[in-house]
Parts: C-alpha cells; sequence; structure tokens
C-alpha cells in the first residue's frame, strides 16, 4: 500500500498531470479518497516554492540561448501577455483569480503554471502560495468527487427528472 501512495504522491509532482491525475489513479487503485486527498495535495504543493523561485531566473537565463531561447521566450512572452491580462481584469482580486484559476481542473491550469504565472507578475511569494495552495484544495476537491461518482450520479439523478 505504501508504494501507492508513493505513486500518486509523484505523479501528482509531474507538470500538467498534478494531482487532477493522481487522485483518479489512487482511487482506481483502491486507496481511501481522504488519505489519498492529503497525499495528493501535498505532492503537488512541493514543486510551488522551487518554481516561484528558479522558473523566471531559468527563462530570463536561456532566453538567448540557441537551442532552448525559443521556447523560454515564447513562455516569458505567453506568461506576461497572460498574466498582464489576468491582472487587468482581477484588478486587486488578482489572488482570488490565481486561486480560479489553479482550482478549476483544465488542462494548463493546474500549481505549476499558476505558480510560473504569479512568478512572472511580481506577485509576492506568499500570495502565490496562498492561492496555488487555495486552487489546488479546490481541485483536488473537485477531482476527488468527479473520481468517487459524486457528479457523475448527481448529474444522472437531476437529468432523470
Amino acid at each position: 500500500m505504501l508504494k501507492s501512495y508513493l505513486l500518486v504522491f509523484f505523479v501528482s509532482m509531474v507538470p500538467l498531470i498534478e494531482l487532477r491525475g493522481a487522485i483518479p489513479i489512487g482511487l482506481g487503485m483502491g486507496l481511501p479518497i481522504l488519505p489519498t486527498y492529503l497525499v495528493c495535495v501535498v505532492g503537488n504543493m512541493i514543486p510551488v516554492p522551487f518554481i516561484y523561485l528558479f522558473a523566471r531566473k531559468f527563462l530570463i537565463w536561456g532566453y538567448h540561448k540557441p537551442l532552448i531561447g525559443p521556447i523560454c521566450k515564447f513562455c516569458i512572452v505567453k506568461g506576461e501577455k497572460g498574466g498582464r491580462a489576468l491582472e487587468a481584469k482581477a484588478g486587486r482580486g488578482l489572488v482570488v483569480a490565481l486561486l480560479l484559476f489553479v482550482g478549476i481542473p483544465l488542462p494548463g491550469t493546474g500549481a505549476w503554471t499558476g505558480t510560473l504565472a504569479g512568478s512572472i507578475l511580481d506577485m509576492k511569494f506568499k500570495d502565490v502560495v496562498k492561492a496555488c495552495m487555495g486552487g489546488v484544495l479546490l481541485a483536488g476537491i473537485i477531482m476527488g468527487l468527479a473520481s468517487a461518482g459524486l457528479l457523475g450520479a448527481l448529474s444522472t439523478l437531476f437529468s432523470v427528472g
């Protein structure tokens, strides 16, 4: 059973998959929902400080490198453009907007992307961690309910009537 928890822990750290993929994997392996949720939240949050502290520096460093330069340039330009648009729409509610961005379990909207966006926008570390933690908790609840079949059962219940 420890191997199963380690698997979902490490899967929740992987970009793009994160806790959104790890929770269904854990529940599919027969793990109980609450411990799986907690293990996945911790695993998904561990990369956040490292992404915040080092990702932007790496992208700036690689901006003019021959092989990785175009990728780094794309990430910086795209991140700044999207971040500034989010900032313009959210105004003072940028932390809440980032929380919701991370919390909606869609591809490319997880803690990795949210942390990178917060870093590019020069948000305070504390605000980025709060927004990402809230978003990861929200996404975990949504994915836990969906994986457990509760959302499917509710949609069936309401579509019958």
